[in-house]
């Protein structure tokens, strides 16, 4: 998408996100197949589909990078996360290493409302934990400069 972004479009994309990288996690399927069976479904109409692209392809390809850097943010092992918050946590982690341009808030937020319609109860509780640590570690000019005001 040019010009301004559009927040429901992105917004939908995340969604879309969350469910192909669901999907991936318990298929195993290569990139190229939950590439297509999103953009030829109904998921990403009217989304962003180049974050998409951009995202399912950053987590896909370096999920093992994107679990080392939230793994110690966790209370546990990553392996005892749910598939959810698994994806959840993959994709946040990717946005806020490679989209310095969306602001840690947004990010937060996002996600903490994806885990509220797809995680299991108060799971949302625990992701908005997690995300705030990863936020601090990887954005930290970011966050000290919200906490001054």
């Amino acid at each position: 998408m040019s010009g301004k972004t559009n927040v429901w479009a992105r917004r939908k994309a995340r969604r879309a996100l969350l469910q192909a990288v669901y999907q991936w996690q318990l298929s195993g399927n290569e990139l190229a197949a939950i590439h297509a069976d999103f953009h030829d479904g109904e998921a990403l109409k009217k989304a962003d589909t180049d974050f998409f692209d951009e995202l399912l392809n950053k987590v896909v390809r370096e999920s093992a990078a994107l679990d080392a850097a939230y793994a110690a943010s966790l209370d546990r092992q990553v392996e005892q996360l749910d598939q959810v918050e698994r994806a959840l946590l993959r994709l946040a982690t990717a946005e806020f290493m490679c989209r310095i341009d969306i602001p840690f808030r947004v990010v937060i937020n996002e996600y903490v409302d994806l885990a509220k319609s797809f995680g299991a109860t108060d799971s949302f509780k625990y992701i908005n934990g997690v995300l705030d640590k990863i936020a601090a570690n990887l954005r930290a000019v970011e966050v000290e400069a919200a906490a001054r005001g």
